[in-house]
């Protein structure tokens, strides 16, 4: 069945990946329809996070905020579509990143980087880095359901040297990495919930006390690894900006917890400088207190 599935729908998603950009973008327009106007997808919990996040702000804003919101998530899940056969001089242009040197000055240090991202503006893209730096770039991600599908992901990202790993075997091969001398950049996305049998701390996030994902920094600190945040900013629709802000290259200075607390910090910032680009639809905050 699975097989199936991808048979029939993988025509569709590379024709779409074809389109010319206007025309592209004038599906999204079609499907941010859909999905918000005919499905509702998610509008309950979209509602129901803006108005913990931004109780400062008018009903009236927030929704803006919300439609906007949503025409951005189609546009987004539609470019992961348009990665599958979009040129690396396309994406160049379409996805800039504005402090490079960073990344090259830590690289010659000769430790691994724990880059950071949030579910912000176009965590997709940052693939692109992977092309730019000398070391291994490793995407931490969760493995699809339907193995046809996820094997599709992987050799996408692979065009971009990006190493997929799935979180449950993340450790074991960070250490082997450590082992063989391998130089590497991990990537990950952690401004989500953690399910309830793995929360160790809890923070306050857009002033709501949260449980926090804890792993980047764990792992940072235990294999010693430069700890950054990807700051992805949308310039326009279909461009992006990316910026390597440092957190600390000597983790272990840092007292528990400090590193994540300042991650949190940064996304907020992202947040509330445009919070038309979060990923709203997530239930960021089932667990409060």
């Amino acid at each position: 069945m699975q097989l199936l599935v991808f048979i029939i729908a993988y025509p569709f998603l590379w024709v779409i990946s074809i389109l010319p950009f206007r025309v592209f973008y004038g599906l999204s327009d079609v499907v941010y329809l859909l999905v918000y106007h005919v499905i509702g997808y998610r509008k309950k919990v979209v509602r129901a996070n803006l108005a913990l996040a931004l109780p400062q702000i008018s009903v009236e804003e927030r929704l803006i905020i919300e439609k906007k919101s949503y025409h951005h998530l189609c546009d987004m899940f539609m470019e992961m579509i348009k990665t599958m056969t979009i040129s690396s001089e396309e994406m160049n242009k379409r996805f800039v990143i504005t402090n490079l040197e960073v990344i090259k000055e830590y690289e010659k240090k000769g430790k691994s980087i724990m880059l950071i991202a949030s579910h912000y503006a176009s965590w997709e893209w940052l693939i692109t880095l992977n092309q730019k730096i000398s070391s291994k770039g490793i995407a931490v991600y969760k493995k699809l359901a339907n193995k046809y599908f996820d094997k599709l992901v992987r050799d996408i990202r692979s065009k971009y040297n990006t190493e997929l790993v799935p979180t449950n075997k993340t450790i074991p091969l960070i250490t082997q990495n450590q082992q063989n001398k391998t130089q590497c950049v991990y990537g990950l996305a952690s401004d989500q919930s953690p399910k309830a049998d793995r929360i160790f701390h809890w923070e306050s996030f857009m002033g709501v006390e949260v449980p926090v994902h804890t792993g980047p920094e764990m792992l940072a600190k235990k294999y010693d690894m430069t700890v950054v945040f990807a700051k992805v900013k949308k310039v326009k629709r279909g461009y992006y900006e990316l910026t390597i802000v440092p957190i600390s290259d000597n983790p272990n200075s840092i007292p528990n917890f400090g590193i994540t607390s300042t991650y949190i910090k940064e996304v907020e910032k992202q947040i509330l400088e445009a919070p038309e680009y979060y990923f709203w639809t997530h239930k960021r905050w089932k667990h409060r207190k």
